[in-house]
């Protein structure tokens, strides 16, 4: 294996794993140790995240390179079953990191912010070391760092009393929210709860909308009442209303009147319609734009990062006001127009209106049938008066066409283990 002969696992999260033909295998999200009695825990393998949220495992054995730029796969076979953890094994940076643990001599308490592993003469991989920042009375972030032998840390293994969450976190940083969903989904519900809790708003909103229903009640339900608030207000309209609709009657009235009222009110309309209707799966903040705006005024529209690739990819034009319900509505502009038009263009000369809009009744079979005839990612919603309420894009129409349960990965029957020229066992 060509590698350093020291690696501290932190830093491994999230890199590249490759087959030895270059190839994407997936990223790691973890490392595998068994726990001896009498000795160090051996690293037996890493847990890989491969596309579609399938976590699988890769024996050391298997792997020619590893450092903190990639991992790199020797020839053999690739087992595609979701990874389980056994009972004498331990997932090194779901267990370990913000672990609180006292050091000897001293016995200073301190939380783990990293482990490192080791690679004998004999070829095996063990936790040697381990990086711990000593609690003190300010911010435990700020205290002295201690990087010291595995045996001279106490409270490592057995169960873990109440911890922080900012090493772990660290490590999660840069995950996309439907990954670190993922994660969460792996952690025992207490460690899940509180990872959860420590999120900001806009980020804990975000990773909410990707969980299974199950998840996103536990979660909320753990919350304090105006902080569960707060995160509706920062989630989709949409969403949060698939959310609450999980939710007990009483209970959704006490968080709706705990949101500000302009983020209350499309939730509650939303809350309206009939399940599996136009009305219940749409966007009720579609781009929307007046007649008399230009081209240029559009692009700049769409643009903003904070619209979803599905919402952005077309501006529907209506009279004022311009927020759901609109005044009367006129159609709409994809944004391949918008690229090929003059950008002093008024939207009204070029908007198009030959295809007849949804109503918020039109159930998603006809909403999926006409999508896919015409060839759109998203269509408009009209009440009976003409006015734009909403609309459906091609990712809500996926996300209420699968099962209820697809974003449970305890659901998905695992694939038979394939046998390959390039990858590792599991």
């Amino acid at each position: 294996m060509t590698s350093p002969t020291r690696v501290y696992l932190a830093r491994l999260a999230g890199v590249a794993v490759f087959d030895p033909n270059g190839d994407l295998v997936g990223r790691v999200r973890d490392a595998v140790a068994r726990l001896r009695p009498t000795q160090r825990p051996e690293i037996v393998g890493l847990v890989a995240e491969m596309p579609m949220r399938r976590r699988i495992f890769l024996s050391i054995n298997r792997i020619t390179s590893i450092d903190a730029e990639a991992v790199v796969l020797g020839t053999g076979t690739l087992n595609l079953r979701r990874f389980e953890k056994r009972p004498n094994e331990l997932l090194v940076l779901q267990e370990l990191l913000d672990r609180r643990v006292q050091l000897d001599p001293g016995g200073q308490s301190g939380a783990v912010v990293d482990v490192a592993m080791e690679c004998s003469r004999g070829g095996e991989w063990n936790l040697t070391r381990v990086a711990v920042r000593e609690q003190t009375g300010r911010l435990a972030r700020r205290g002295h760092l201690h990087q010291v032998e595995w045996e001279r840390v106490r409270g490592l293994t057995g169960i873990a009393d109440a911890r922080g969450t900012a090493n772990l976190l660290a490590v999660l940083e840069d995950m996309r929210p439907a990954d670190l969903a993922n994660v969460l989904q792996d952690l025992p519900d207490a460690r899940r709860n509180e990872v959860a809790a420590a999120l900001d708003d806009e980020r804990l909103a975000d990773v909410l909308s990707e969980l299974p229903e199950r998840d996103q009640v536990e979660i909320l339900a753990a919350l304090d009442r105006e902080r569960a608030a707060d995160v509706l207000e920062e989630m989709d309209p949409d969403d949060a209303a698939d959310l609450l609709n999980e939710l007990p009657p009483p209970e959704q009235d006490v968080l709706l009147d705990l949101m500000q009222p302009d983020e209350a009110d499309p939730v509650r309309q939303l809350l309206k319609y009939s399940p599996g209707t136009a009305g219940s799966v749409m966007t009720s903040e579609p781009v929307i734009m007046p007649p008399d705006a230009t081209v240029a005024e559009a692009l700049a529209r769409i643009r903003e990062p904070q619209l979803s690739p599905a919402v952005a990819a077309q501006v529907f034009v209506a009279r004022a006001p311009m927020t759901t319900p609109t005044g009367r509505y006129l159609g709409m502009v994809h944004f391949q127009r918008l690229l090929r038009e003059p950008p002093a263009d008024l939207l009204g000369g070029v908007v198009v209106n030959d295809i007849d809009p949804l109503q918020p009744a039109t159930p998603l079979p006809e909403i999926t049938r006409r999508m896919a005839t015409y060839d759109l990612v998203a269509m408009p919603v009209i009440d009976q008066n003409n006015r734009l309420v909403g609309a459906v894009t091609v990712d809500d129409v996926l996300d209420h066409s699968l099962p209820r349960d697809w974003r449970d990965r305890d659901a998905i029957a695992a694939p038979s283990p394939v046998t390959a020229p390039d990858g590792a066992d599991g």
